[in-house]
């Protein structure tokens, strides 16, 4: 089962992560904390794969809400992504401002 992990202190390591877990007696098969591409900070959530779906319940009832580093962690399954869903923003009938290409004037003109 995947689990996904929200809330995380910005300091969380893996090896945090993994240490919880020992304690709610589980380790997971593998965990990742999902961090910037550029200045590879973290953002505050990731995801932890635990193949034991029991096992895997019992984290999530021992560690949701559980403080880490000050903060009450997010510990669910994790919902598949929905095709499509990034960046498109509605704008309305004209698609928003911008240059618009004939004279700069954000409007189109034929």
């Amino acid at each position: 089962m995947r689990l996904f992990l929200g809330n995380l202190p910005f300091g969380a390591t893996e090896d945090d992560i993994q240490a919880m877990f020992a304690q709610a007696g589980a380790t997971a098969d593998s965990v990742q904390v999902m961090r910037d591409k550029f200045s590879g900070k973290s953002r505050g959530f990731g995801f932890a794969e635990i193949k034991d779906d029991a096992l895997a319940n019992q984290v999530i009832t021992a560690c949701n809400g559980r403080q880490l580093m000050g903060r009450a962690l997010v510990v669910n399954e994790a919902r598949p992504t929905t095709p499509g869903g990034g960046g498109f923003r509605d704008r309305g009938p004209r698609g928003g401002g911008g240059g618009g290409g004939y004279e700069g004037g954000g409007r189109d003109r034929y």
